[in-house]
């Protein structure tokens, strides 16, 4: 790394998963000597996403770079603003505006899109059935892999859905966008829709929404550029 290069990186998972998905991306990154923190985000509000990921920020006690991916682009960009925060770097992620939430981002999709197969909420919950989840979330993760992402989903929170942005950090922040142009989660017209308006650097990759699992490679390479160009 150059000297000006930031050390710290911040990785933000998103809904239906944990932060363990982050190993090849981690791996890749401590190996080249980034100091690497995994947000495990509750994702029951975005509050308190937002909350356990300003706390990882200050434990690294200098610069940082803030990636999310998916509903983790709602958790950085609600806690990007925090003063040590370089960069942001996006990951198929939703980046919202001042005022919106995730629920405002997915209500009017594409023509065409690919509808998610989210279950009906239980008891304030959402799920994603498991018989579809490698398809739409992880299709180009081994099949023994995606499977047991689909069965070891974490219950996302209506809430965390919900939650309004109060100040969107890519505002005033530089920040990176990873596409990945074979998403069945998130649109790819929306991701670049999303990845313009923030004026993100943007890299577009041949991947499922599962892309910083099956491609770790090219997650951490833009990372590291975000790292050292810092816009």
């Amino acid at each position: 790394m150059s000297e000006e290069s930031v050390n710290n990186v911040v990785l933000v998972h998103g809904g239906f998963v944990d932060g363990s998905g982050w190993q090849g991306v981690y791996d890749l990154l401590t190996a080249d000597g980034y100091n690497v923190s995994i947000v495990q985000n509750p994702t029951v509000t975005l509050e308190d996403d937002v909350a356990v990921t300003r706390r990882a920020i200050a434990q690294c006690g200098g610069p940082v770079v803030l990636v999310g991916h998916s509903y983790g682009g709602a958790v950085i960009t609600e806690a990007g603003s925090q003063e040590n925060v370089t960069a942001l770097v996006y990951i198929a992620a939703f980046a919202p505006d001042n005022g919106e939430s995730v629920n405002t981002l997915i209500a009017d999709p594409p023509p065409g899109a690919p509808v998610p197969p989210i279950l009906p909420p239980q008891d304030g919950f959402l799920f994603l059935d498991r018989d579809k989840f490698a398809d739409s979330f992880a299709a180009d993760v081994p099949p023994r892999q995606a499977a047991f992402m689909a069965d070891s989903q974490v219950p996302w929170g209506v809430g965390a859905l919900q939650g309004e942005i109060t100040k969107a950090a890519w505002r005033d922040r530089p920040s990176w966008y990873l596409v990945a142009t074979d998403d069945r989660m998130i649109p790819p017209p929306a991701q670049q829709a999303m990845s313009q308006r923030a004026g993100s650097n943007v890299t577009e990759i041949a991947a499922s929404h599962a892309v910083y699992v099956s491609q770790p490679q090219a997650v951490a390479s833009l990372i590291k550029e975000a790292a050292t160009q810092r816009g």
